[in-house]
């Protein structure tokens, strides 16, 4: 039998690490696993979009849409992940607040079956505000993209 790394030092986090590592829950927790997460410096979120989410029953019924807010907000999660990781454990659970959302651009429509691909890279961090540039990809194409700061807070 070989020994195996734990998820960190492979730099990933499945869903039962996410949980660990940031407050979010459902209805609200919106990535599924983190992958190439390296400390201080990035991570890719990965969201499987579902039909059976709750936001498809009023946007829109008929072609349903993943809000763009959705979107940034798994990107945010990204980052509190990324965050965590690179902080350590007593950063666990910790509450993350947008401080700015900047050149915010939606490129295509995420749906439905889409596997979206979110790509955050740490800009810069100065004591508890942290700055980040965002995009999220499906098929490789990108949906959206946006730069934003958040403040980790001691609660």
């Amino acid at each position: 039998m070989t020994d195996t790394l734990p998820a960190e030092a492979l730099g990933t986090a499945d869903i039962g690490r996410i949980v660990e590592m940031i407050p979010h829950r459902y209805p609200m927790l919106l990535i599924d696993r983190v992958v190439d997460l390296v400390a201080d410096t990035s991570a890719v979120g990965i969201k499987n979009v579902s039909i059976n989410e709750h936001q498809f029953q009023g946007h829109f019924p008929s072609r349903p849409v993943m809000p763009g807010v959705m979107i940034v907000e798994s990107m945010a999660q990204t980052a509190a992940v990324l965050v965590v990781h690179t902080l350590g454990a007593d950063a666990e659970g910790k509450l993350v607040y947008f401080m700015s959302i900047d050149n915010c651009r939606f490129r295509r429509p995420v749906t439905p079956g889409d596997v979206m691909h979110i790509h955050v890279t740490k800009d810069r961090s100065r004591g508890n505000v942290w700055r980040f540039a965002g995009e999220a990809k499906v098929d490789g194409q990108l949906a959206a993209e946006a730069k934003f700061a958040a403040m980790i807070l001691d609660e």
